[in-house]
């Protein structure tokens, strides 16, 4: 019989269909191919200038900016969705509101090999790209007029990637987004009565029946969440609870690198690379103090269905992959 699951946070409803589950071999979707394009790809090394200049770098030895020799490289976009430049200037013209199209736009170039994503990277590769999204974001939050910033990865041209080498975006935001006000208030609904974090409640379920659990590390869990809106979706979540993904310690760093490439490695042996998107999902960066209610994650969601009218019209999801079933998949998948 086919369940209906609830989500405990924002009480979004998804069908799970058990009497025609869907295994990894049963989604058609193409993998995502790469290849070398070191001459025309703008982010492969040696084509430096034919990006805008680089925000932020990290090279192995000293070298000069914009040049070859780089690890990790952030830039911003050339094709912006916001512009850094000018003011908000809100304004109302009758009903409706709107203001300037004020952000931030960049793009952080994983690693310097075409070929490469980051679940083929190493630890310390993996490492390296974490702490750009953190420096960078440490820095666009100096700025008062940006409210929530928002990192994200897609992986192949079905999920939204535009150029195939690794790479991934971020976009600060004068405003937090309406998903994420909704997240944060159904989490400060549960807090107000029950007087715990929603996220802490379920990572605590989730090690403990560990029927969803994919892997773990000492300050990390990934797992299928219970009311998965599609097939194969996942979670990475600190044991610990912590409200803003940009201040993640130090030392903590390798952890959740280790983690986030285990994952993405196990979801492209599991489906044979399949389209994704990526989300790290933090609190509003001008809160500075810890959120006792909100807990920062990531967001995994491979590209494997289509939303239709079902979808649309009602907000729920309808998964043929039960999340107990994808969990022990991805689990089982030899290293």
């Amino acid at each position: 019989m086919q369940q209906l699951r609830r989500d405990p946070i924002i009480g979004r409803w998804s069908i799970v269909l058990y009497d025609q589950i869907k295994s990894p071999c049963d989604y058609s979707q193409e993998s995502v191919k790469k290849e070398r394009r070191g001459k025309s790809c703008p982010f492969c090394m040696g084509n430096e200038d034919t990006t805008p200049p680089e925000i932020y770098v990290d090279r192995p030895a000293p070298g000069k900016p914009n040049t070859p020799g780089w690890n990790v490289r952030v830039i911003a976009n050339k094709f912006p969705a916001l512009r850094i430049e000018g003011d908000l200037e809100r304004k109302g013209l009758g009903i409706y509101d709107q203001m300037n199209g004020i952000g931030a736009h960049e793009v952080i170039i994983e690693t310097a090999h075409h070929e490469k994503d980051i679940a083929d990277l190493s630890q310390a590769e993996t490492e390296k790209i974490v702490l750009a999204y953190k420096h960078r974001c440490i820095d666009l939050k100096k700025d008062s007029r940006f409210e929530y910033i928002l990192i994200f990865k897609n992986h192949g041209s079905s999920a939204g990637a535009s150029l195939e080498h690794s790479h991934s975006q971020l976009i600060a935001l004068p405003i937090i987004p309406k998903k994420v006000r909704e997240a944060m208030r159904g989490a400060q609904g549960y807090f107000n009565f029950k007087e715990r974090c929603v996220y802490c409640d379920i990572i605590r379920q989730e090690l403990e029946e560990k029927e969803r659990l994919i892997c773990e590390n000492e300050k990390f869990a990934a797992f299928v969440p219970f009311a998965s809106c599609s097939p194969f979706e996942m979670w990475i979540i600190p044991k610990t609870h912590s409200s803003h993904f940009e201040l993640i310690r130090e030392e903590d760093i390798g952890y959740f690198s280790a983690i986030l490439r285990e994952t993405l490695w196990r979801l492209k042996k599991v489906l044979t690379d399949p389209p994704f998107n990526f989300i790290i999902n933090t609190a509003p960066i001008q809160q500075e103090e810890e959120l006792e209610h909100y807990h920062w994650h990531v967001e995994i969601m491979p590209k494997l269905t289509k939303s239709a009218g079902f979808e649309w019209g009602t907000g729920f999801y309808i998964n043929p992959s039960p999340p107990e079933q994808a969990a022990k998949w991805l689990r089982e998948v030899s290293k």
